[in-house]
Protein backbone atom coordinates (compact mmCIF):
# COMPACT_ATOMS: atom_id res chain seq x y z
CA UNK A 1 0.00 0.00 0.00
CA UNK A 2 1.42 3.40 -0.97
CA UNK A 3 2.29 5.79 1.84
CA UNK A 4 2.83 9.50 2.16
CA UNK A 5 4.52 11.56 4.85
CA UNK A 6 2.57 14.38 6.49
CA UNK A 7 4.81 17.45 6.44
CA UNK A 8 4.74 20.60 8.54
CA UNK A 9 2.82 22.61 5.92
CA UNK A 10 0.01 20.03 5.96
CA UNK A 11 -0.06 20.21 9.77
CA UNK A 12 -0.61 23.98 9.45
CA UNK A 13 -3.37 23.47 6.85
CA UNK A 14 -5.10 21.03 9.20
CA UNK A 15 -4.89 23.55 12.06
CA UNK A 16 -6.41 26.25 9.81
CA UNK A 17 -9.28 23.96 8.83
CA UNK A 18 -9.99 23.02 12.46
CA UNK A 19 -10.02 26.73 13.36
CA UNK A 20 -12.93 27.02 10.88
CA UNK A 21 -14.78 24.21 12.70
CA UNK A 22 -14.34 21.80 9.79
CA UNK A 23 -15.15 18.16 10.63
CA UNK A 24 -12.46 15.51 10.41
CA UNK A 25 -14.24 13.97 7.42
CA UNK A 26 -14.32 17.37 5.68
CA UNK A 27 -10.57 17.78 6.38
CA UNK A 28 -9.97 14.35 4.84
CA UNK A 29 -11.68 15.38 1.59
CA UNK A 30 -10.03 18.79 1.35
CA UNK A 31 -6.51 17.61 2.16
CA UNK A 32 -6.55 14.15 0.56
CA UNK A 33 -5.22 12.51 3.75
CA UNK A 34 -6.78 9.37 5.25
CA UNK A 35 -9.25 10.04 8.06
CA UNK A 36 -7.34 7.85 10.53
CA UNK A 37 -4.33 10.13 10.18
CA UNK A 38 -6.56 13.22 10.51
CA UNK A 39 -8.12 11.71 13.66
CA UNK A 40 -4.64 10.94 15.04
CA UNK A 41 -3.40 14.53 14.74
CA UNK A 42 -6.65 16.10 15.98
CA UNK A 43 -6.37 13.94 19.12
CA UNK A 44 -2.77 15.14 19.56
CA UNK A 45 -3.87 18.78 19.11
CA UNK A 46 -6.48 18.41 21.82
CA UNK A 47 -4.18 16.48 24.15
CA UNK A 48 -1.49 19.20 24.11
CA UNK A 49 -3.96 21.69 25.64
CA UNK A 50 -2.99 24.53 23.27
CA UNK A 51 -5.56 26.21 21.01
CA UNK A 52 -5.37 25.88 17.22
CA UNK A 53 -4.66 29.60 16.76
CA UNK A 54 -1.74 29.55 19.22
CA UNK A 55 -0.32 26.39 17.60
CA UNK A 56 -0.22 28.20 14.25
CA UNK A 57 2.12 30.79 15.81
CA UNK A 58 4.71 28.07 16.54
CA UNK A 59 7.66 27.79 14.15
CA UNK A 60 8.13 24.73 11.90
CA UNK A 61 10.72 23.08 14.11
CA UNK A 62 8.55 23.31 17.27
CA UNK A 63 5.53 21.86 15.48
CA UNK A 64 7.53 18.93 14.15
CA UNK A 65 8.90 18.22 17.63
CA UNK A 66 5.42 18.35 19.19
CA UNK A 67 3.74 16.31 16.43
CA UNK A 68 6.28 13.89 14.87
CA UNK A 69 5.88 12.78 11.25
CA UNK A 70 3.44 9.92 10.79
CA UNK A 71 2.86 7.79 7.72
CA UNK A 72 -0.53 8.65 6.17
CA UNK A 73 -1.91 5.59 4.40
CA UNK A 74 -4.10 5.77 1.30
CA UNK A 75 -7.63 4.47 1.60
CA UNK A 76 -6.61 0.93 0.65
CA UNK A 77 -7.30 -1.47 -2.17
CA UNK A 78 -10.76 -0.12 -2.91
CA UNK A 79 -9.42 3.44 -3.22
CA UNK A 80 -6.89 2.23 -5.80
CA UNK A 81 -9.49 0.21 -7.71
CA UNK A 82 -12.11 2.98 -7.71
CA UNK A 83 -9.60 5.34 -9.29
CA UNK A 84 -9.78 3.19 -12.43
CA UNK A 85 -13.60 2.97 -12.71
CA UNK A 86 -14.18 6.01 -14.90
CA UNK A 87 -11.34 4.89 -17.18
CA UNK A 88 -12.81 1.36 -17.35
CA UNK A 89 -16.25 2.75 -18.20
CA UNK A 90 -14.82 4.44 -21.28
CA UNK A 91 -12.72 1.41 -22.29
CA UNK A 92 -15.79 -0.89 -22.26
CA UNK A 93 -17.28 1.20 -25.06
CA UNK A 94 -14.43 0.10 -27.35
CA UNK A 95 -14.83 -2.95 -29.59
CA UNK A 96 -13.35 -6.14 -28.12
CA UNK A 97 -12.89 -4.82 -24.54
CA UNK A 98 -14.29 -7.00 -21.73
CA UNK A 99 -14.28 -6.83 -17.94
CA UNK A 100 -11.80 -9.70 -17.81
CA UNK A 101 -9.35 -7.74 -20.00
CA UNK A 102 -9.69 -4.74 -17.68
CA UNK A 103 -9.24 -6.90 -14.57
CA UNK A 104 -6.03 -8.41 -15.97
CA UNK A 105 -4.71 -4.91 -16.68
CA UNK A 106 -5.56 -3.87 -13.11
CA UNK A 107 -4.09 -6.97 -11.40
CA UNK A 108 -0.88 -6.69 -13.43
CA UNK A 109 -0.29 -3.23 -11.94
CA UNK A 110 -1.54 -4.25 -8.47
CA UNK A 111 -0.76 -7.94 -7.79
CA UNK A 112 -2.25 -7.65 -4.27
CA UNK A 113 -5.54 -6.28 -5.64
CA UNK A 114 -9.04 -7.81 -5.73
CA UNK A 115 -9.83 -11.13 -7.38
CA UNK A 116 -12.00 -11.21 -10.47
CA UNK A 117 -15.33 -11.83 -8.67
CA UNK A 118 -14.81 -8.99 -6.15
CA UNK A 119 -13.60 -6.75 -8.97
CA UNK A 120 -16.90 -7.34 -10.83
CA UNK A 121 -18.96 -6.76 -7.70
CA UNK A 122 -17.34 -3.43 -6.82
CA UNK A 123 -17.43 -2.21 -10.40
CA UNK A 124 -21.12 -3.11 -10.78
CA UNK A 125 -22.03 -1.29 -7.55
CA UNK A 126 -20.16 1.78 -8.68
CA UNK A 127 -21.94 1.81 -12.06
CA UNK A 128 -25.34 1.51 -10.37
CA UNK A 129 -24.45 4.34 -8.00
CA UNK A 130 -23.32 6.60 -10.85
CA UNK A 131 -26.51 5.98 -12.79
CA UNK A 132 -28.73 6.91 -9.83
CA UNK A 133 -26.66 9.84 -8.54
CA UNK A 134 -28.22 13.26 -8.86
CA UNK A 135 -26.70 16.66 -9.71
CA UNK A 136 -23.64 17.57 -7.65
CA UNK A 137 -24.48 20.33 -5.16
CA UNK A 138 -21.73 22.83 -4.41
CA UNK A 139 -21.58 24.63 -1.08
CA UNK A 140 -21.13 28.40 -1.07
CA UNK A 141 -17.58 29.52 -0.30
CA UNK A 142 -16.33 25.94 -0.26
CA UNK A 143 -14.09 25.75 -3.34
CA UNK A 144 -12.70 27.61 -6.33
CA UNK A 145 -11.79 25.66 -9.47
CA UNK A 146 -8.83 26.93 -11.50
CA UNK A 147 -7.39 25.84 -14.85
CA UNK A 148 -5.93 27.11 -18.13
CA UNK A 149 -7.85 27.13 -21.41
CA UNK A 150 -6.70 24.81 -24.18
CA UNK A 151 -6.87 27.54 -26.81
CA UNK A 152 -4.72 30.65 -26.48
CA UNK A 153 -4.99 34.37 -27.21
CA UNK A 154 -2.32 36.37 -29.05
CA UNK A 155 -0.20 39.47 -28.58
CA UNK A 156 1.46 41.13 -31.60
CA UNK A 157 4.78 42.99 -31.52
CA UNK A 158 4.08 46.56 -32.56
CA UNK A 159 7.33 46.92 -34.53
CA UNK A 160 8.10 43.47 -35.98
CA UNK A 161 4.60 42.05 -36.30
CA UNK A 162 5.70 38.88 -34.52
CA UNK A 163 2.75 37.05 -32.90
CA UNK A 164 3.14 35.51 -29.43
CA UNK A 165 0.54 33.11 -28.04
CA UNK A 166 -0.35 33.70 -24.38
CA UNK A 167 -2.01 31.46 -21.78
CA UNK A 168 -5.48 32.17 -20.39
CA UNK A 169 -6.18 31.44 -16.70
CA UNK A 170 -9.77 30.73 -15.55
CA UNK A 171 -11.10 30.56 -11.97
CA UNK A 172 -14.72 29.78 -11.06
CA UNK A 173 -16.67 29.66 -7.78
CA UNK A 174 -18.99 26.70 -8.41
CA UNK A 175 -21.93 27.65 -6.19
CA UNK A 176 -22.51 30.98 -7.95
CA UNK A 177 -20.55 30.27 -11.18
CA UNK A 178 -18.86 33.66 -10.71
CA UNK A 179 -15.80 33.60 -12.98
CA UNK A 180 -12.38 35.25 -13.25
CA UNK A 181 -10.31 35.28 -16.46
CA UNK A 182 -6.89 36.75 -17.28
CA UNK A 183 -4.07 36.26 -19.79
CA UNK A 184 -0.46 35.52 -18.76
CA UNK A 185 2.76 34.81 -20.61
CA UNK A 186 3.10 31.20 -19.41
CA UNK A 187 1.87 28.50 -17.05
CA UNK A 188 5.11 28.64 -15.08
CA UNK A 189 4.98 28.75 -11.29
CA UNK A 190 5.65 32.51 -11.13
CA UNK A 191 2.78 33.35 -13.52
CA UNK A 192 0.43 30.80 -11.94
CA UNK A 193 0.93 32.19 -8.42
CA UNK A 194 0.47 35.76 -9.70
CA UNK A 195 -2.79 34.77 -11.42
CA UNK A 196 -3.99 33.05 -8.23
CA UNK A 197 -3.24 36.21 -6.23
CA UNK A 198 -5.29 38.36 -8.61
CA UNK A 199 -8.08 35.77 -8.81
CA UNK A 200 -8.66 35.77 -5.03
CA UNK A 201 -8.44 39.57 -4.99
CA UNK A 202 -11.14 39.67 -7.71
CA UNK A 203 -13.37 37.42 -5.57
CA UNK A 204 -12.63 39.65 -2.53
CA UNK A 205 -12.27 36.59 -0.34
CA UNK A 206 -10.80 33.13 0.07
CA UNK A 207 -12.71 29.82 -0.23
CA UNK A 208 -11.94 26.82 1.97
CA UNK A 209 -10.13 24.97 -0.83
CA UNK A 210 -8.58 25.63 -4.24
CA UNK A 211 -9.09 22.83 -6.78
CA UNK A 212 -6.35 22.79 -9.42
CA UNK A 213 -5.72 20.54 -12.37
CA UNK A 214 -2.46 18.54 -12.19
CA UNK A 215 -0.46 21.50 -13.53
CA UNK A 216 3.35 21.36 -13.43
CA UNK A 217 3.26 24.75 -11.68
CA UNK A 218 1.11 23.30 -8.89
CA UNK A 219 2.09 19.64 -8.56
CA UNK A 220 5.65 18.37 -8.23
CA UNK A 221 4.59 14.72 -8.65
CA UNK A 222 1.34 13.77 -10.38
CA UNK A 223 -0.61 10.72 -9.24
CA UNK A 224 -3.91 9.06 -10.04
CA UNK A 225 -4.58 8.79 -6.31
CA UNK A 226 -2.65 11.42 -4.39
CA UNK A 227 -0.69 14.23 -6.07
CA UNK A 228 2.31 15.80 -4.31
CA UNK A 229 2.11 19.61 -4.20
CA UNK A 230 5.19 21.75 -4.66
CA UNK A 231 6.41 23.77 -1.67
CA UNK A 232 5.51 27.14 -3.17
CA UNK A 233 1.84 26.19 -3.54
CA UNK A 234 1.73 24.80 0.00
CA UNK A 235 3.21 28.06 1.26
CA UNK A 236 0.63 29.99 -0.82
CA UNK A 237 -2.17 27.99 0.84
CA UNK A 238 -0.82 28.73 4.33
CA UNK A 239 -0.58 32.46 3.52
CA UNK A 240 -4.25 32.56 2.45
CA UNK A 241 -5.38 30.07 5.17
CA UNK A 242 -6.86 27.66 2.65
CA UNK A 243 -5.98 24.23 1.24
CA UNK A 244 -5.04 22.96 -2.22
CA UNK A 245 -6.84 19.95 -3.68
CA UNK A 246 -5.60 18.78 -7.13
CA UNK A 247 -8.15 16.93 -9.26
CA UNK A 248 -7.83 13.16 -9.43
CA UNK A 249 -6.57 11.33 -12.48
CA UNK A 250 -9.23 9.38 -14.40
CA UNK A 251 -11.89 11.56 -12.72
CA UNK A 252 -13.19 14.01 -15.32
CA UNK A 253 -16.18 14.83 -13.10
CA UNK A 254 -13.77 16.65 -10.77
CA UNK A 255 -13.13 19.35 -13.38
CA UNK A 256 -16.35 19.23 -15.41
CA UNK A 257 -17.53 22.56 -14.04
CA UNK A 258 -14.42 24.54 -14.94
CA UNK A 259 -14.27 22.88 -18.37
CA UNK A 260 -17.88 23.94 -18.91
CA UNK A 261 -16.92 27.49 -17.91
CA UNK A 262 -14.01 27.38 -20.38
CA UNK A 263 -16.42 26.57 -23.23
CA UNK A 264 -18.52 29.59 -22.32
CA UNK A 265 -15.38 31.76 -22.10
CA UNK A 266 -14.56 30.71 -25.67
CA UNK A 267 -18.03 31.83 -26.80
CA UNK A 268 -18.42 35.05 -24.80
CA UNK A 269 -14.82 36.33 -24.59
CA UNK A 270 -12.49 34.63 -27.09
CA UNK A 271 -14.71 35.02 -30.13
CA UNK A 272 -14.75 38.83 -30.02
CA UNK A 273 -11.13 39.24 -28.88
CA UNK A 274 -9.79 37.05 -31.70
CA UNK A 275 -11.02 39.69 -34.14
CA UNK A 276 -8.83 42.35 -32.48
CA UNK A 277 -5.08 43.02 -32.36
CA UNK A 278 -3.32 43.64 -29.03
CA UNK A 279 0.22 44.97 -28.74
CA UNK A 280 0.86 44.10 -25.08
CA UNK A 281 -0.48 41.96 -22.24
CA UNK A 282 -1.97 44.79 -20.09
CA UNK A 283 -4.10 46.01 -23.01
CA UNK A 284 -5.30 42.47 -23.68
CA UNK A 285 -6.22 41.96 -20.01
CA UNK A 286 -8.06 45.26 -19.96
CA UNK A 287 -10.19 44.04 -22.89
CA UNK A 288 -10.73 40.68 -21.15
CA UNK A 289 -11.89 42.57 -18.05
CA UNK A 290 -14.57 44.39 -20.05
CA UNK A 291 -15.86 41.17 -21.60
CA UNK A 292 -15.70 39.40 -18.24
CA UNK A 293 -17.88 42.09 -16.66
CA UNK A 294 -20.53 41.46 -19.33
CA UNK A 295 -20.20 37.68 -18.91
CA UNK A 296 -20.70 37.73 -15.12
CA UNK A 297 -23.63 40.15 -15.41
CA UNK A 298 -25.34 38.22 -18.21
CA UNK A 299 -28.86 37.12 -17.20
CA UNK A 300 -29.02 33.29 -17.12
CA UNK A 301 -32.53 32.44 -18.35
CA UNK A 302 -32.90 29.14 -16.50
CA UNK A 303 -31.98 30.69 -13.14
CA UNK A 304 -33.37 34.17 -13.94
CA UNK A 305 -30.35 35.79 -12.34
CA UNK A 306 -26.74 36.69 -13.15
CA UNK A 307 -23.50 35.20 -11.88
CA UNK A 308 -22.63 38.48 -10.16
CA UNK A 309 -25.93 38.58 -8.28
CA UNK A 310 -25.59 34.95 -7.21
CA UNK A 311 -22.06 35.67 -6.03
CA UNK A 312 -23.15 38.66 -3.93
CA UNK A 313 -26.21 36.89 -2.55
CA UNK A 314 -25.00 33.38 -1.77
CA UNK A 315 -21.22 33.11 -2.15
CA UNK A 316 -19.37 36.20 -0.98
CA UNK A 317 -20.65 36.11 2.65
CA UNK A 318 -19.07 32.64 3.08
CA UNK A 319 -15.60 33.55 1.81
CA UNK A 320 -12.85 34.14 4.38
CA UNK A 321 -11.29 37.62 4.38
CA UNK A 322 -8.18 38.28 2.32
CA UNK A 323 -4.84 38.76 4.14
CA UNK A 324 -3.43 42.28 4.19
CA UNK A 325 -0.90 41.60 1.43
CA UNK A 326 -0.33 39.46 -1.66
CA UNK A 327 1.54 36.21 -1.32
CA UNK A 328 5.08 36.68 -2.61
CA UNK A 329 6.54 33.64 -4.29
CA UNK A 330 9.35 31.92 -2.42
CA UNK A 331 12.08 29.90 -4.07
CA UNK A 332 13.69 26.91 -2.37
CA UNK A 333 17.26 25.68 -2.85
CA UNK A 334 19.44 23.14 -1.07
CA UNK A 335 23.04 24.17 -0.39
CA UNK A 336 26.09 23.00 1.51
CA UNK A 337 27.68 25.39 4.02
CA UNK A 338 31.21 26.10 2.77
CA UNK A 339 34.38 26.02 4.87
CA UNK A 340 34.28 29.79 5.32
CA UNK A 341 30.77 29.61 6.83
CA UNK A 342 28.84 30.86 3.77
CA UNK A 343 26.20 29.31 1.51
CA UNK A 344 26.16 30.04 -2.21
CA UNK A 345 22.95 31.33 -3.81
CA UNK A 346 23.28 30.32 -7.46
CA UNK A 347 20.42 32.59 -8.60
CA UNK A 348 22.41 35.76 -7.81
CA UNK A 349 25.90 34.21 -7.74
CA UNK A 350 26.69 35.48 -4.24
CA UNK A 351 27.15 34.29 -0.65
CA UNK A 352 25.34 34.52 2.71
CA UNK A 353 26.77 33.70 6.14
CA UNK A 354 25.43 31.17 8.64
CA UNK A 355 26.66 30.38 12.18
CA UNK A 356 30.06 28.65 11.84
CA UNK A 357 28.90 25.51 13.71
CA UNK A 358 26.87 24.53 10.60
CA UNK A 359 29.94 24.34 8.34
CA UNK A 360 29.70 21.22 6.16
CA UNK A 361 25.94 20.76 6.74
CA UNK A 362 23.25 20.66 4.04
CA UNK A 363 20.75 23.51 4.54
CA UNK A 364 17.66 24.84 2.75
CA UNK A 365 17.76 28.38 1.39
CA UNK A 366 14.35 30.11 1.06
CA UNK A 367 14.26 33.47 -0.68
CA UNK A 368 11.93 36.01 -2.25
CA UNK A 369 12.56 39.47 -3.72
CA UNK A 370 13.32 40.97 -0.30
CA UNK A 371 14.75 38.36 2.08
CA UNK A 372 16.94 35.26 2.23
CA UNK A 373 16.25 32.75 5.01
CA UNK A 374 18.40 29.70 5.74
CA UNK A 375 16.98 26.61 7.51
CA UNK A 376 18.60 23.54 9.01
CA UNK A 377 16.11 20.75 9.77
CA UNK A 378 13.14 23.18 9.91
CA UNK A 379 15.07 25.51 12.25
CA UNK A 380 15.80 28.97 10.84
CA UNK A 381 19.50 29.65 11.47
CA UNK A 382 20.04 32.87 9.49
CA UNK A 383 18.08 35.74 7.92
CA UNK A 384 19.52 38.31 5.49
CA UNK A 385 18.23 41.07 3.26
CA UNK A 386 18.62 39.86 -0.31
CA UNK A 387 21.70 41.21 -2.08
CA UNK A 388 21.58 41.16 -5.90
CA UNK A 389 25.25 42.01 -6.44
CA UNK A 390 27.08 39.05 -7.99
CA UNK A 391 30.09 37.80 -6.04
CA UNK A 392 29.26 39.69 -2.84
CA UNK A 393 29.52 38.21 0.67
CA UNK A 394 26.57 39.17 2.90
CA UNK A 395 27.56 38.42 6.48
CA UNK A 396 26.68 38.86 10.13
CA UNK A 397 29.81 39.16 12.28
CA UNK A 398 28.44 36.93 15.03
CA UNK A 399 28.17 34.06 12.52
CA UNK A 400 31.96 33.92 12.03
CA UNK A 401 34.37 32.11 14.33
CA UNK A 402 37.52 33.90 15.42
CA UNK A 403 39.43 32.05 12.69
CA UNK A 404 36.92 33.08 10.02
CA UNK A 405 36.64 36.75 11.02
CA UNK A 406 39.84 37.16 9.02
CA UNK A 407 37.65 37.11 5.90
CA UNK A 408 35.46 40.05 6.86
CA UNK A 409 38.22 42.55 6.00
CA UNK A 410 38.50 41.39 2.39
CA UNK A 411 38.64 44.20 -0.19
CA UNK A 412 40.75 45.03 -3.29
CA UNK A 413 42.91 47.37 -1.18
CA UNK A 414 43.46 44.62 1.42
CA UNK A 415 44.80 42.15 -1.17
CA UNK A 416 46.97 44.74 -2.97
CA UNK A 417 48.55 45.82 0.32
CA UNK A 418 49.16 42.21 1.34
CA UNK A 419 50.62 41.26 -2.07
CA UNK A 420 53.04 44.21 -1.99
CA UNK A 421 54.89 42.54 0.88
CA UNK A 422 55.96 39.73 -1.49
CA UNK A 423 57.07 42.05 -4.29
CA UNK A 424 56.01 44.63 -6.84
CA UNK A 425 55.27 41.98 -9.47
CA UNK A 426 53.01 40.07 -7.06
CA UNK A 427 51.13 43.32 -6.38
CA UNK A 428 50.79 43.97 -10.11
CA UNK A 429 49.54 40.43 -10.77
CA UNK A 430 46.95 40.65 -7.98
CA UNK A 431 45.79 43.92 -9.55
CA UNK A 432 45.29 42.09 -12.86
CA UNK A 433 43.29 39.35 -11.09
CA UNK A 434 41.02 41.90 -9.42
CA UNK A 435 40.34 43.60 -12.77
CA UNK A 436 39.55 40.31 -14.53
CA UNK A 437 35.96 40.06 -13.21
CA UNK A 438 33.23 42.66 -13.16
CA UNK A 439 33.00 42.11 -9.41
CA UNK A 440 36.31 41.91 -7.44
CA UNK A 441 34.76 39.49 -4.93
CA UNK A 442 34.77 36.75 -7.58
CA UNK A 443 38.61 36.94 -7.68
CA UNK A 444 39.20 37.03 -3.90
CA UNK A 445 39.77 33.28 -3.53
CA UNK A 446 42.30 33.24 -6.39
CA UNK A 447 44.10 36.25 -4.88
CA UNK A 448 44.30 34.43 -1.56
CA UNK A 449 45.67 31.35 -3.29
CA UNK A 450 48.41 33.28 -5.18
CA UNK A 451 49.62 35.18 -2.10
CA UNK A 452 49.65 32.03 0.04
CA UNK A 453 52.07 30.37 -2.41
CA UNK A 454 54.83 32.17 -0.47
CA UNK A 455 54.31 29.56 2.26
CA UNK A 456 55.71 26.89 -0.09
CA UNK A 457 58.12 29.09 -2.04
CA UNK A 458 60.14 32.21 -1.29
CA UNK A 459 58.85 35.72 -1.89
CA UNK A 460 61.57 36.13 -4.54
CA UNK A 461 60.42 33.09 -6.51
CA UNK A 462 56.78 34.16 -6.22
CA UNK A 463 57.70 37.65 -7.47
CA UNK A 464 59.62 36.18 -10.42
CA UNK A 465 56.74 33.84 -11.32
CA UNK A 466 54.28 36.74 -11.31
CA UNK A 467 56.70 38.75 -13.51
CA UNK A 468 56.77 35.91 -16.08
CA UNK A 469 52.95 35.68 -16.11
CA UNK A 470 52.14 39.41 -16.31
CA UNK A 471 52.26 39.48 -20.13
CA UNK A 472 50.08 36.39 -20.60
CA UNK A 473 46.54 36.81 -22.02
CA UNK A 474 44.99 34.90 -19.08
CA UNK A 475 45.42 35.31 -15.33
CA UNK A 476 44.77 32.83 -12.54
CA UNK A 477 46.04 31.02 -9.47
CA UNK A 478 46.89 27.80 -11.34
CA UNK A 479 49.12 29.66 -13.83
CA UNK A 480 51.39 30.94 -11.03
CA UNK A 481 51.27 27.57 -9.23
CA UNK A 482 52.36 25.69 -12.40
CA UNK A 483 55.28 28.09 -12.98
CA UNK A 484 56.56 27.48 -9.45
CA UNK A 485 55.94 23.70 -9.40
CA UNK A 486 57.75 23.28 -12.74
CA UNK A 487 60.52 25.68 -11.62
CA UNK A 488 60.10 27.74 -14.76
CA UNK A 489 61.01 30.86 -12.77
CA UNK A 490 64.49 29.37 -12.13
CA UNK A 491 65.31 28.76 -15.79
CA UNK A 492 67.93 30.91 -17.61
CA UNK A 493 66.36 33.86 -19.44
CA UNK A 494 66.00 33.33 -23.20
CA UNK A 495 68.29 36.31 -24.00
CA UNK A 496 71.28 34.59 -22.34
CA UNK A 497 70.88 31.22 -24.04
CA UNK A 498 73.65 30.08 -26.46
CA UNK A 499 72.38 30.09 -30.10
CA UNK A 500 72.00 26.61 -31.58
CA UNK A 501 73.70 27.69 -34.88
CA UNK A 502 77.44 28.38 -34.45
CA UNK A 503 79.05 31.51 -35.95
CA UNK A 504 80.64 30.79 -39.40
CA UNK A 505 82.53 32.95 -41.94
CA UNK A 506 80.43 31.65 -44.85
CA UNK A 507 77.17 32.83 -43.29
CA UNK A 508 76.08 36.19 -44.69
CA UNK A 509 74.76 38.72 -42.26
CA UNK A 510 71.85 41.06 -42.73
CA UNK A 511 74.18 43.83 -43.90
CA UNK A 512 74.89 41.83 -47.11
CA UNK A 513 71.39 42.64 -48.39
CA UNK A 514 71.54 46.39 -47.81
Amino acid sequence: MAAKKVDVMELKQLLQLKMKDESNRSCEKKMGIHRNTINHYVRLFKACGIGYELLLDYDDKSLMEMFPVREALNTGRYSILSGYFTHFEGELKKTGCTREVLWREYIQNHPDGYGYSQFNEHFARWRDKVKTSGKLIHKAGDQVYVDYTGQKLRVTDRYTGEITEVEVFVGILPASQYTYVEASMSQKKEDFISSMNRCLTFFEGVPKAIVTDNLKSAVSKASKYEAVLNKSLKDFAIHYKTSINPTRGYSPQDKALVEGAVKLVYQRIFYDLNKMIFFDLPTLNQAIGGKLFQYNNYLMKQLETSRTKQFLDIEKPYLSPLPTDFYELKEYRRAKVQKMGFVYLSKDKNYYSVPYRYIGQIVEVQYNSMDVEIYFKHDRIATHKRNYRAGSYTKIDDHLSSAHKFYQGWSPEFFLSWAKKSGANVEAYIGKLLQKDSYPELAYKQCLGVINLNKLHTDQRLDNACKMALDQPRYGYHIIKNILVNKMDLMQPTSELIPHIAKHDNIRGSQFYN
